[in-house]
């Protein structure tokens, strides 16, 4: 009898509902983008032993630093998975802004501080450009990375990451940090699960990442 190669097993993409993330649409995304094993969590055990982890992120920064914190282990779980077991990680938005050292919204609040650097109110140099930066834009890589790729996505943010470890850049009023990244982490500021074909296409990039 002639056996045949066992089928891949697909990877366990942990989505984390920490009551600040654009939960639905963001699974949705991710499902149309080829992932068929998520699971929407606030457990942490579920968080350490995922394949990919995905921290999504809408409103302040200190509100979603704190809902986070206020699960229990789950700083942990994400710490022990990422930065000790270096699995996938992808932040969206604030979920990206909380890879900072520090976020300056409402107050000084410490971030994970996986990638050094602040986030701050974003002031164009030209007054004339509203704050928030919402809507269409240029996402322009900033070196050679799988998972950037130059395009058009959506944002909506009044506070940008200034630092290091920058894979992207936008421009509104001056260059605004659309990504950034390290090891297996990317965090994007931009919305890939409102920004279409772009946005499909990163995610599918985030699936298939073999870092």
């Amino acid at each position: 009898m002639c056996w045949g190669a066992r089928p891949a097993v697909p990877d366990r993409v942990a989505l984390i509902d920490y009551g600040a993330g654009n939960l639905h649409s963001v699974h949705n995304a991710l499902k149309a983008a080829g992932a068929t094993d998520i699971t929407v969590t606030a457990d942490p055990d579920l968080v350490r032993t995922a394949d990919r982890i995905v921290l999504p992120g809408v409103g302040a920064f200190a509100h979603c630093r704190d809902s986070l914190w206020a699960i229990p282990g789950m700083v942990e779980a994400i710490e022990q998975a990422v930065r000790g077991s270096g699995r996938p990680f992808l932040g969206i938005c604030v979920g990206m802004q909380l890879l900072a050292e520090t976020g300056e919204e409402h107050g000084s609040h410490a971030g994970l501080g996986w990638i050094p650097g602040t986030v701050a109110l974003l002031t164009p140099e030209d007054a004339a450009l509203k704050v928030p930066h919402m809507g269409w834009n240029d996402v322009v890589p900033a070196g050679d990375h799988p998972l950037i790729a130059a395009g058009e996505a959506y944002f909506l943010h009044s506070y940008a990451f200034t630092g290091a470890d920058i894979l992207a850049r936008t421009d509104h009023g001056g260059p605004v940090t659309a990504a950034i990244g390290r090891d297996t982490i990317v965090g994007v500021q931009f919305h890939p699960e409102k920004s279409q074909a772009y946005g499909l296409a990163f995610l599918k990039r985030f699936l298939d990442w073999r870092p």
